[in-house]
């Protein structure tokens, strides 16, 4: 399917161009317009009917696309989405992409030909051509969570960089010196920005971070589990894993308690985006809490502000720690605040020998 980048690249002309032309704006020569129709006949391109329409009518529906509704965390986004939208008048039509690029780009598609006012997407991958179609026919778009370097929209998402740093800290603290990572896909932002802030932060310690403690996991329950599994057959296994989202968490618990091990006794485990299952687990998780509930309001609101016509800029707020006892130590009054400093000397925690 020709895109529009494809048109503009076969008329000579940009993609803003084509927009302009396939909007009817005045400003563009006949000559611009005439070889961009004409590029539109040769390659059978299908303009979205939203991007003809965004200036003369409006259905005050709003899409969303999400990177897997099973995931705790993108099923509260989506709720206070559609909570916030519902305040300002809008609709909402949720599109699963299941963490697979080729179903996302099937639901921006087809939310472009529903008529959509605007979109609202959390990528499941760094390059996405229907994306950066509807972009550059002007549809309005806010990413939200995860987003695609260079592309020119509004990002809505959680710095969990100083979360990091608390969590490598408090592990420090405990008596922790082999950690590892599940790693999300490193086609994701969110995937890539962990990985660097959890190296970072053990280089401040003087932690060392070798591939061998880097487990390549997708975000979905069975990588945890499998990646966990590899790190307990090295020859010296990490004494806690950090898994870089929550149902990697959950297979990685999965997995420790099928070798007979106990957290936090053998080994310790943390996890980015905490959820309300981690309190009832045994023991409970300490995680990387986002504040999901205002990313989704937020980006709301600055979608309906590049719909109405107004600025919108980006929104970037903190995550937070939330201490539990899955690392070795009962939480303390102020664990659930960011700023949890390493003492000089560390007590170790106790482990059992496998």
């Amino acid at each position: 399917m020709a895109s529009i980048k494809d048109v503009a690249a076969t008329a000579g002309v940009s993609a803003a161009t084509v927009s302009r032309v396939l909007n009817a704006h005045p400003s563009v020569s006949e000559d611009a317009r005439t070889r961009v129709l004409s590029a539109v006949a040769a390659l059978g391109y299908r303009p979205h009917g939203v991007a003809r329409s965004l200036r003369t009518a409006q259905t005050h529906t709003l899409g969303l696309v999400i990177s897997d509704v099973l995931n705790p965390y993108f099923t509260e986004l989506a709720r206070s989405v559609e909570e916030e939208a519902r305040a300002l008048g809008y609709s909402v039509i949720i599109g699963n992409a299941d963490e697979r690029p080729d179903l996302q780009d099937h639901h921006v598609r087809t939310l472009l030909d529903r008529r959509i006012d605007g979109l609202l997407l959390s990528p499941a991958d760094g390059a996405s051509a229907p994306m950066l179609d509807a972009v550059g026919a002007g549809v309005p778009t806010v990413f939200v969570d995860r987003w695609i370097p260079g592309v020119d929209v509004p990002v809505v998402r959680a710095d969990g960089r100083a979360a990091v740093r608390d969590l490598v800290a408090h592990l420090y603290a405990l008596g922790h010196r082999r950690l590892a990572i599940i790693a999300g896909p490193g086609s994701t932002t969110t995937g890539s920005e962990r990985v660097t802030a959890f190296r970072e932060a053990l280089a401040a310690y003087g932690l060392p971070l070798p591939d061998t403690r880097i487990g390549q996991g997708d975000f979905q329950a069975a990588s945890g589990r499998r990646v966990t599994e590899g790190f307990l057959d090295l020859p010296e296994p990490p004494d806690a894993v950090f898994a870089a989202d929550n149902l990697m968490a959950l297979g990685a618990l999965d997995a420790i308690r099928a070798r007979g091990l106990r957290v936090p006794d053998d080994i310790a485990l943390a996890a980015f985006d905490d959820i309300p299952w981690f309190v009832h687990t045994d023991p409970p998780v300490t995680a990387i809490a986002q504040p999901t509930g205002e990313l989704g309001r937020a980006a709301v609101r600055a979608l309906a502000d590049r719909i109405e016509g107004r600025p919108a800029a980006s929104v970037t707020l903190p995550a937070r720690l939330v201490v539990r006892r899955s690392c070795g130590a009962a939480p303390a009054p102020t664990s659930r605040t960011s700023g949890i400093p390493a003492p000089a000397s560390p007590t170790p925690v106790r482990r059992s020998t496998p």
